[in-house]
């Protein structure tokens, strides 16, 4: 078994290299980290000349061109061809050279916009995403197409992963481009550091469901081994575990000893009022795995970001 992932540089390929060396890796099988460096996944050359140097049975897909809210507002367009090319060219590839199994990560923002909730695996595809990420959610949702007509031509049993909000140690924290929990990590020290008030953009109101990074990281290679379906699989903390942007603003303050004022920019876009996803089809898989508190985990990515602020991606 000699898994390849792409994507291995950035937060979800980080802490997969973790708990591949904190669990160490199984009897027979081999791992190999790809990063931009190793090859440009936008090229089908570059895709196809790492395939064969490698030669992989098993294929982790992480490689994406992400970004937060208001990134994905400005660049829509960018978001879905880059994606749906390096997906295209990752999975046909994978189907070319006799991949067993390929496992990609999808996002919960690839639901439909108006819909019932908690949202479910069956689910994705039963109207429009969002307006703010229409791009990236149909790039997305193209993997589920593809593994579905692979599984139908081909019976490759290709699937996938949506995860909730993932944040972790080698988040990216540019306040640029970066999802929710980093953005707050980073601007609750600059504040802190410069004395001047920690600015919230949007009202607080909207509600997510935080994954820590190693829980996904360690979910993602009990897919990868065991989990033996098609269908994509979400995987997340319960319905009862969303919060508000305000709480988890206020979990920051918390955890960084934040002692300044606290304000809301309500000029700016909340996004997505809530996606609340059902993890009932996980708990019936693994109904004793434990995810790591959200404090907890808060404290060790805010600790690490502290730790590596000179070098952290910012």
């Amino acid at each position: 078994m000699k898994v390849m992932i792409t994507g291995a540089s950035g937060l979800v390929g980080h802490a997969v290299q973790h708990v591949v060396k904190e669990q160490g890796p199984k009897e027979g099988e081999e791992w190999i980290f790809l990063s931009s460096k190793d090859a440009d996944l936008l090229s089908m050359e570059e895709t196809r000349a790492v395939f064969e140097k490698y030669k992989p049975t098993h294929v982790i897909h992480l490689a994406a061109m992400v970004g937060g809210l208001f990134k994905n507002m400005k660049y829509n367009l960018d978001f879905l061809r880059k994606n749906y090319i390096m997906n295209d060219n990752v999975l046909n590839t994978s189907l070319e050279m006799g991949v067993e199994k390929v496992v990609s990560c999808l996002s919960t923002c690839i639901f439909p916009d108006k819909t019932t909730y908690p949202i479910d695996e069956r689910m994705v595809h039963n109207g429009p995403p969002h307006t703010s990420n229409f791009g990236y959610a149909y790039a997305k949702r193209l993997i589920d197409i593809f593994n579905r007509a692979c599984y139908e031509q081909h019976k490759r049993k290709y699937t996938a992963v949506i995860p909730t909000n993932v944040f972790g140690p080698h988040d990216n924290f540019n306040l640029e481009d970066c999802h929710v929990l980093p953005g707050l990590i980073h601007k609750a020290y600059t504040a802190q550091k410069e004395n001047h008030p920690f600015v919230i953009w949007g009202t607080g109101k909207p509600r997510r469901q935080f994954i820590y990074s190693l829980d996904l990281a360690r979910l993602i290679l009990w897919v990868l081994r065991d989990y033996d379906e098609v269908e994509p699989i979400i995987l997340s903390v319960g319905e009862e575990d969303e919060v508000s942007i305000k709480e988890a603003a206020e979990a920051v303050v918390e955890v960084m000893g934040f002692k300044g004022e606290v304000t809301y920019d309500t000029t700016k876009s909340d996004g997505q009022f809530k996606k609340t996803a059902s993890n009932e089809k996980l708990k019936k898989y693994l109904p004793e795995f434990q995810f790591t508190p959200f404090k907890q985990a808060l404290k060790e990515t805010s600790d690490w970001f502290i730790a590596n602020y000179e070098t952290a991606r910012k």
